[in-house]
């Protein structure tokens, strides 16, 4: 055994919170099917609520991994679309869903809830 203390990355911390907040995961994974209007993603995640939906989109545009685009029609379309950041999320969250699919199926073969 190492005579070191484990130390946490602060990269691997920042990013970890930002991708686990609260429905952010969700609407990433939408967005990897493509470009989509606001109407859109909030019919692909019913469970959203149109505050939160807002929020966490202006969050993602902040941090450049959600792109905006406003298009000029009468009425002024807009959609979301992941930048080049955000699509290179798609490896890591199709991890986590692998993951997520072989535990989850493990706990409730085994009758345990899944927190």
């Amino acid at each position: 055994m190492s005579n070191r203390s484990p130390t946490l990355c602060r990269n691997f911390h920042y990013a970890i919170e930002l991708i686990g907040r609260r429905w952010t995961g969700a609407i990433v994974q939408v967005l990897m099917a493509g470009r989509m209007r606001y109407c859109d993603l909030r019919s692909a995640i019913p469970e959203v609520s149109d505050r939160m939906l807002s929020e966490r989109l202006r969050e993602l545009e902040a941090e450049g991994i959600v792109v905006r685009l406003v298009t000029p029609d009468t009425p002024v379309r807009v959609e979301y679309e992941l930048s080049k950041k955000g699509r290179a999320l798609e490896k890591a969250l199709g991890a986590i869903g692998e993951w997520a699919e072989k535990w989850k199926s493990a706990a409730t073969t085994r009758g345990s809830a899944v927190a």
